[in-house]
């Protein structure tokens, strides 16, 4: 049997740019995708701090160290520039993988620097 379990997390980003127009997903800083364990063209779930809008979309990777965090196409209805997002990734596990496996959440500050990596709930 395989579980659904948290496996990275962008905690608190602040987004920086929406781009309806674009063909759709979510642009994130390259070095932000690295600390939080995230791959090109993984499905994420984003949820809104600031409106309570829960939705899916997937990554892609964005410039390094220009802390963008940027909605693009429909997503891009769901927030504004300066809302508070949280980008969640899971992963299928074994639940023997699952009880020892460690999330990789990312806290970040308001200006979407690494404030905190915590490899653990």
């Amino acid at each position: 049997m395989t579980i659904e379990m948290l496996y990275g997390k962008l905690h608190r980003a602040t987004v920086s740019d929406a781009n309806l127009n674009y063909v759709g997903s979510i642009t994130i800083d390259k070095e932000l995708m690295d600390a939080a364990k995230l791959r090109v063209g993984q499905k994420v779930d984003i949820v809104n701090v600031n409106n309570g809008e829960r939705f899916s979309t997937y990554v892609i990777e964005g410039e390094k160290f220009k802390r963008d965090i940027c909605l693009n196409g429909a997503a891009a209805r769901k927030a504004e520039i300066g809302d508070i997002i949280i980008i969640i990734a899971y992963a299928s596990m074994t639940t023997q993988d699952a009880d020892t496996f460690k999330p990789h959440v990312v806290l970040l500050d308001d200006k979407n620097n690494i404030e905190e990596i915590r490899d653990y709930v």
